[in-house]
């Protein structure tokens, strides 16, 4: 009893020798690659491309990936998708880290050098960082190729946020074309830029992250008539304004008050002339929520809320939802216990940081619906020096520590990931 003891003593502390070996020899590696990060990372800023557009950024992507060694390389998935294979030294399973290329339709205003040479094109989300990071994580472990216990998948994905009107594209395609399977991952890991933490801080969520997302389009159908005879006809104007009203009663009086909902009015059109009654309105928007079940009953209430409405009035309506939308970031709670140790260890318990869900939507969450993910947040942020910037926003900037920060967490996450499977 005692012999076993010892040996199960010995083989915990043996293990937890290793995990530091690994994670100096990760650090090292990565601080090696700052320059090249700094360089690459300004490369992708310089060059932002709209979603399903990523033709250069993925041939870049691919090249380095070649250069790199890694294997079973392909590109054009969905359209300008990339994935590749790092196979380890030693037997293990499979791992996946996901990074997302496309860029927003902003104008780059901040004067820096990197600054956008596309006009009209910024990467204003981080893109430019996440596959920055991926490749510098691809890079970490070809160097450390021996130590690896299993194989590392690769995906670096276009149309993150979202493909253009009548295109398919993002995670939803990347999946449909079989992404995830040839070899099948046991579980994915990606980030996302945060500017409300600092460069060193890393955020995490247990459990739902980011909100479902469901954009929706609504028509009210009325009857034209004079401006000086609205009773001849059925004013749109009006019953969409009730109906806009109404919508908001949902979250206000018909869900749960202590669950998350949003549900935004984002455009209004109609009308022809100032002295016509409006015989249609069309409205767009959007609505968020952190439960699948909430997500249904708003989907109901809302449809529910408007036939009411439009009928109160001799109105009608039509409620139509683009595509499947986004399901809620939902992060395994059990693989976020897990590998919350490493990212302690790596960065320090001060800097881990439990942060509130957000109401922003990432198609990452489909991944998470095929096998389980952890999807964490990298400070960017740097208060001393102005780099405050919100996601999507002309100004949004990164404090490029936070380059070489991303780079040992994810290498040590994917390492200890594999080497707790064997455990």
């Amino acid at each position: 009893m005692k012999t076993t003891l010892c040996l199960v003593l010995f083989s915990l502390l043996a293990a937890g020798a290793a995990r530091e070996d690994r994670a100096a020899r990760v650090a090292r590696e990565a601080e090696a690659l700052r320059a090249q990060l700094v360089e690459r990372r300004r490369d992708f800023h310089m060059h932002p491309e709209l979603s399903n557009r990523e033709e250069r950024t993925s041939r870049v992507v691919a090249e380095r990936l070649k250069a790199l060694g890694l294997t079973e390389i392909k590109t054009g998935v969905a359209r300008h998708g990339v994935t590749a294979l790092l196979v380890g030294g030693k037997p293990g399973p499979v791992v996946a880290v996901r990074a997302d290329m496309d860029a927003l339709p902003i104008e780059e205003t901040i004067d820096v050098p990197y600054k956008s040479r596309n006009p009209g094109v910024k990467h204003a989300c981080g893109h430019d960082v996440h596959t920055t990071v991926a490749l510098g994580v691809a890079e970490v472990l070809s160097r450390m190729r021996e130590e690896v216990r299993g194989t590392v998948k690769f995906i670096f994905q276009p149309a993150e946020e979202g493909p253009p009107p009548g295109e398919e594209g993002g995670a939803a395609l990347m999946i449909k074309e079989g992404v995830l399977e040839n070899p099948r991952p046991r579980a994915i890991f990606g980030l996302h830029t945060e500017p409300n933490l600092q460069a060193g801080q890393i955020g995490f969520h247990s459990g739902p992250a980011m909100a479902s997302s469901d954009t929706f389009y609504i028509t009210v159908r009325g009857k034209k008539s004079h401006g000086a005879q609205p009773h001849a006809g059925v004013d749109a104007v009006v019953v969409a304004s009730e109906c806009v009203l109404a919508l908001q009663h949902i979250r206000s009086r018909r869900v749960d008050p202590l669950e998350p909902l949003v549900i935004t009015i984002g455009t209004i059109q109609g009308g022809d002339r100032f002295n016509v009654i409006a015989g249609e309105v069309r409205m767009t928007g959007t609505m968020r929520t952190l439960s699948d079940d909430v997500r249904a009953r708003a989907k109901a209430l809302m449809r529910e809320t408007l036939q009411n409405v439009t009928a109160a009035y001799g109105a009608t309506f039509e409620l139509a939802y683009e595509g499947e939308g986004n399901p809620v970031t939902y992060n395994e709670p059990a693989l976020v216990e897990q590998m919350l140790p490493t990212i302690r260890r790596v960065v320090g318990e001060g800097n881990t940081i439990a942060i509130k869900p957000f109401m922003p939507a990432e198609d990452f969450s489909l991944y998470q619906k095929v096998v389980p993910g952890f999807y964490y947040f990298l400070g960017v942020g740097n208060r001393a020096r102005g780099i405050t910037a919100g996601w999507h926003t002309a100004e949004f900037d990164v404090d490029e520590e936070s380059l070489v920060v991303g780079v040992k967490v994810m290498s040590n996450v994917v390492l200890d990931y594999l080497e707790g499977q064997k455990q």
